[in-house]
């Protein structure tokens, strides 16, 4: 069978169209952004553009979010400042391009095709905060101490530029000592600095997050690779130090964002996931290893576990990730009235998180940034508590339906990866065994399948030879015997 690329983009649009995502942009808002043609700006905004912003992101985005640069202040402390793309200067509520969004709620990423949230022309450019360009921005502010303690925060408005668009692995090589300084940022003085400086800080707030039971798991997950529209590889996607620095300052920046919202009295769409109502489940998972967990949700004592398990068995420590992923349960939008309790994240060990630093990728950043701009402004907020509560029902089955899409074109791309390898042998692990059928991962490629015959006396974690025998590209099935 030929690995074609078109396979892939039927499949993808079919299974868009399943989950109830559109995955094409309606002529009306086509030609709202057709009647664009420069980027959004505004002369009383404050300029930033001096400072060495730059954005971290993976080698071929272009909808670039995020910028951040940072500056060490005379007692120590460090100031850091993300900026983040203002999407909703060109993309006003009600508009034709905001229902596509607001239906969709986020950006789709397949191997076949990128279904973006809003037309490429925006995310991609006009709204994107792309190399060497002027853009507008929501700028958030925080000084962190040397031990990761976020003394202040705000959140304002700014012009800022793009000074080095870097990527992540080869950012984290040159952190880790193993690559070279990346050419984009070896052209801009002090951008290697910057990124020694934000290292720093990232790992400070980390720390402080772990300490206070943030969950450090590692779930395998992987990129298919295309070249002339065939399926040739599964490349695992590990996370590195670039990535944990990008990935720590946003989250540093949503909980800031959070509190700024609470503070000026607004409603806000947090980003939660509650503690776990399979925690008995978790409990006897540990207790599989010789770990007794307390009898009720406590993040530290499961962080703490787990911090043993990578270290003992490195190997199957992405399946147990996975197993506790599923026990936690998945995250969800809810509204938040002014003054409320949150519930928190339970996975990072925040009590105060939004979602706020991809306005051109998902929804709920678009919605959070118009609620900034409006308290920072000294308006009333643009939506009410009922209305943001519909919004977050939207966006958690959207989301939901979006990670469904993205997984079945996984699984349909390693079926193809693997239609012309029938009969082929891999070494696999069992990641899953139950009356529902017991699973394997192949370690080369990092595929999964189901075991048909040999399985009766396996269980989770053994090492197994497998041959492979059937594939359905359609379905993404994969199909093993021992």
């Amino acid at each position: 069978m030929a690995h074609r690329h078109a396979d892939l983009h039927a499949i993808a649009w079919r299974a868009m169209l399943a989950y109830g995502l559109e995955p094409a942009f309606p002529p009306a808002a086509l030609a709202e952004v057709a009647a664009m043609h420069d980027p959004a700006s505004d002369a009383a905004i404050a300029d930033l553009r001096d400072q060495l912003w730059f954005s971290i992101d993976n080698d071929d985005s272009r909808d670039l979010d995020q910028l951040t640069v940072a500056e060490r202040l005379p007692a120590g402390a460090v100031r850091l400042r993300v900026a983040i793309a203002d999407v909703d200067a060109l993309v006003a509520a009600g508009s034709a391009v905001d229902g596509h969004a607001r239906r969709n709620t986020t950006s789709v990423y397949t191997a076949a095709q990128i279904f973006p949230m809003l037309p490429e022309r925006l995310s991609t450019d006009l709204t994107s905060l792309s190399d060497g360009e002027d853009r507008l921005a929501v700028v958030t502010e925080l000084d962190v101490d040397d031990k990761g303690t976020v003394l202040r925060s705000t959140v304002a408005r700014g012009v800022v530029h793009n000074h080095a668009k870097l990527a992540y692995d080869s950012v984290a090589a040159w952190l880790d000592g193993t690559g070279l300084l990346p050419e984009a940022a070896a052209r801009v003085a002090g951008i290697d600095a910057q990124l020694r400086l934000q290292d720093e800080v990232a790992r400070a707030l980390r720390q402080v997050r772990h300490e206070h039971g943030a969950l450090d798991l590692e779930t395998i997950e992987s990129k298919v690779e295309m070249q002339d529209g065939k399926v040739v590889a599964l490349r695992p996607l590990t996370k590195n130090r670039a990535r944990s620095l990008i990935e720590d300052v946003m989250i540093a920046a949503n909980g800031a964002t959070a509190i700024f919202l609470a503070e000026k009295k607004f409603p806000s769409l947090r980003r939660v996931i509650r503690a776990p109502r399979r925690w008995d489940r978790l409990v006897a998972l540990a207790a599989t290893f010789g770990t007794e967990l307390p009898a009720t949700p406590d993040a530290p004592a499961l962080e703490s576990f787990l911090v043993a398990r990578r270290l003992a068995d490195p190997l199957r420590f992405p399946d147990l990730s996975l197993t506790v992923v599923k026990l936690l349960g998945a995250g969800e939008y809810v509204a938040e009235a002014p003054g409320a309790t949150s519930e928190g994240h339970f996975g990072l060990a925040v009590r105060d998180y939004v979602h706020s630093t991809a306005p051109n990728r998902r929804y709920p950043d678009l919605v959070t940034q118009r609620l900034l701009k409006a308290a920072i402004a000294g308006v009333p907020p643009p939506y009410g508590l009922a209305e943001l509560q519909d919004i977050a029902t939207r966006c958690t089955v959207q989301e939901n339906a979006a990670d469904k899409v993205e997984r079945q074109i996984r699984k349909s791309a390693a079926a193809l990866l693997l239609s012309s390898r029938i009969g082929a042998h891999f070494d696999a692990i069992v990641t899953g065994a139950s009356a529902k059928g017991t699973w394997a991962r192949a370690l080369h490629p990092p595929v999964e399948g189901r075991i048909v015959h040999g399985f009766e006396d396996l269980d989770v974690g053994d090492r197994v030879s497998v041959k492979l025998v059937s594939v359905d590209v359609e379905r993404g099935f994969i199909d093993f015997v021992r």
